[in-house]
């Protein structure tokens, strides 16, 4: 039975790592030498670009799945707040709602059942697929999720 679990948690150790060492995915325009480069790696200009052209439309998919009439139209502000007027873009941000903490969160699911869902479901996937990002894990606590973008209760959460 150990040599079972033994076998089981090294495979399982070495799928996360063959998983998360896929990441970052370059996602931008060529770089130095003409190869693609990870959002990590792209200048400011470059990361602006990318955000018009692919993070800006598919995230303006998303909302409109939810709310379509609300949400016909969608610019940074969105997600950066007035903030995006100024030429600042940090996440998170205070602008959006900050969430509780609560590890599953239970507290979002309790409120607004169907929007925490869709953007657990649709938009964090779409996300950080449009950034070269993995998916936040609950088990590694790494990765693009709500926290990228929401703070939590005392600021930060998980790295970002």
């Amino acid at each position: 039975m150990k040599h079972r679990i033994i076998l089981f948690v090294a495979f399982f150790g070495t799928a996360l790592m063959v998983l998360h060492g896929c990441y970052p995915k370059p996602v931008g325009t060529a770089g130095p030498g003409g190869k693609p480069v990870t959002w990590g790696e792209m200048t400011l200009d470059q990361r602006k670009t990318h955000m018009r052209m692919e993070i800006v439309p598919r995230a303006g998919a998303v909302f409109r799945l939810w709310r379509p009439d609300r949400y016909a139209e969608i610019d940074c502000t969105l997600c950066h707040g007035q903030n995006a007027e100024k030429g600042i873009f940090r996440m998170p941000t205070d602008h959006l709602p900050r969430l509780s903490g609560a590890v599953l969160l239970g507290p979002e699911f309790e409120r607004h059942p169907a929007t925490t869902r869709l953007k657990l479901e649709q938009l964090v996937p779409t996300m950080s697929e449009a950034l070269g990002l993995p998916s936040f894990s609950l088990v590694t606590r790494r990765g693009f999720g709500c926290y990228s973008c929401h703070l939590g209760p005392n600021g930060p959460m998980f790295g970002n």
